[in-house]
């Protein structure tokens, strides 16, 4: 028998973290069938669509199988993929902040490897995307897509397949952490402006083909955005419910 549900986290995420518990725990074991929609709704005290999104997260974590006319039951133990939306911090400004550490040393060797790969049509690629977040913001845009399109163009041009795939299967957490650090900085004018140069300035040691440079200049972004992050008031942070952090990973 499950408790209500309540408190500042977002309740699929409680209601997630609640069945993975009783399946890691064993005491829903291989087989088992969890309870009815109906019956989860009642003892948890959340709606229905709380519902089926904390399932559909324990499905995409390889932890239950939702059977035709059946139910949903639990998967047999085994080497699970990695479970990004279990394995981060539940508030918001944690999140951003852990997502900022990983992106780190991925984006600067993505830098460096692209100052010395890139090919004059990956370099034209880059200067494209930096121009749409421009264009982005100009007509009362975020530039998210067009910020993240940016970091992976210079991961497509490092040539490393594994590289980009790490980056493509983390989309969905990079997406939402780029929309965070965006809506904090589009506060300020001077914000933008400075995340304007730190990306020029990657851009132009890559095809300066320094390698060092490109590296520090990749580093040195994520580090101002930590900074711009750190110096944001609560309020921010309270607000940032609306900006939907998704960390599901992307397909």
């Amino acid at each position: 028998m499950f408790s209500k549900v309540s408190g500042p986290v977002r309740l699929a995420d409680r209601v997630a973290a609640i069945l993975s518990e009783e399946i890691e725990s064993g005491r829903l074991a291989e087989g088992d069938k969890l309870p009815t929609e109906v019956a989860l709704v009642k003892q948890l005290g959340v709606s229905r669509t709380v519902v089926r999104e904390a399932v559909s997260r324990l499905r995409n974590a390889g932890l239950v199988e939702p059977r035709q006319g059946l139910g949903v039951f639990v998967m047999p133990r085994r080497t699970r993929p990695l479970d990004l939306e279990a394995e981060t911090a539940e508030d918001t400004k944690s999140k951003v902040r852990q997502i900022v550490e990983v992106r780190r040393p991925i984006e600067g060797e993505a830098a460096y490897l692209a100052a010395t790969r890139a090919t004059p049509a990956d370099l034209a690629r880059m200067r494209q995307a930096l121009e749409a977040i421009d264009t982005a913001v100009t007509a009362g845009g975020d530039g998210v897509d067009e910020d993240l399109a940016f970091h992976r163009s210079i991961a497509e041009s490092t040539g490393n397949a594994v590289m980009l795939s790490t980056l493509r299967y983390l989309g969905e957490v990079l997406r939402g952490g780029i929309r965070v650090t965006r809506a904090n900085e589009a506060r300020r004018g001077d914000f933008l402006e400075a995340v304007r140069q730190e990306h020029h300035a990657i851009l132009a040691a890559i095809e300066a083909r320094d390698a060092e440079a490109a590296r520090d200049a990749a580093l040195l972004h994520l580090r101002h955005a930590a900074s711009r992050l750190q110096d944001a008031d609560d309020g921010f942070w309270t607000g940032t419910e609306s900006l939907e952090v998704d960390l599901d990973a992307a397909p």
